[in-house]
């Protein structure tokens, strides 16, 4: 592949990168607070593509000029010499499908093959105030559940969002996938449901469950974790979230 190929190649990737992360596709890929990087990444590789291409203009420009008549011949020559193998074009699949191709985020099957991810705080705050349900994500909930003994949560509805795991004896889990860094490292953080269920339940469907804390603690089968559940008073179907991951892991 050639210089003018390979900056053109830059570009395309560089403009998929800007895509992606100016539209929220990178959640798909990668954790949120690495989408200023993402960015800067495209920007970088556009600049480099375009910086190529004026170097390779101005160098053409200059072997004309020194060369003169033979400069085609010599052109000619290192042609033969040197074929672009029409293989490397083959790059521009991934970029294509980056572009084309939103890949599902990761859900009931790779949550459950996955032992959990929970793992115990240095810490928890007070609930948020209010005299409605509590909003906590996955992790919170599960922390404050399985190592705080639920005394964080005593007295208080909290309100949970995930997707639906259904292990082979049929028991609900609430899932959420947590990120270290990017998709491939993804592990889950799972919340056993008991109490009033939906008649209907459906591996990966999204639901905002209302309940309270249930002393139940669970094992799981892969890794031994804990699992801590949540008696569910109420639980409605939501849209997937803009981030399917959750992004309190880190915090």
């Amino acid at each position: 592949m050639n210089r003018q190929s390979q900056a053109a190649v830059m570009f395309l990737l560089g403009a998929a990168l800007l895509h992606a992360g100016s539209t929220g596709l990178y959640l798909r890929y990668v954790k949120a607070g690495l989408q200023p990087l993402l960015l800067a990444s495209g920007a970088v590789l556009i600049v480099g593509a375009l910086a190529t291409v004026w170097y390779e203009r101005g160098r053409h420009r200059l072997r004309q000029r020194t060369n003169e008549g033979q400069a085609h011949e010599g052109d000619a020559h290192e042609g033969h010499a040197h074929p672009e193998p029409r293989v490397s074009w083959l790059l521009l699949l991934p970029l294509l499908a980056l572009i084309l191709v939103a890949p599902p985020a990761l859900g009931s099957y790779s949550a459950l093959r996955s032992g959990t991810a929970l793992q115990k705080p240095y810490g928890v705050g007070p609930l948020p105030g209010g005299s409605g349900p509590a909003r906590l994500s996955v992790v919170d909930y599960a922390s404050r559940a399985a190592y705080g003994n639920g005394r964080s949560l005593s007295g208080r509805t909290v309100q949970v969002t995930g997707f639906l795991a259904l292990d082979g004896s049929g028991q609900p889990y609430l899932v959420r996938m947590a990120l270290n860094c990017c998709a491939a490292d993804a592990q889950p953080v799972k919340v056993g449901l008991t109490g009033q269920l939906p008649p209907v339940l459906r591996p990966d469907a999204w639901l905002e469950v209302t309940g309270a804390y249930s002393p139940r603690l669970g094992r799981d089968p892969v890794n031994n974790g804990p699992i801590p559940f949540l008696k569910v008073s109420s639980a409605q179907p939501v849209p997937v979230p803009h981030d399917p991951y959750d992004e309190t892991w880190n915090n």
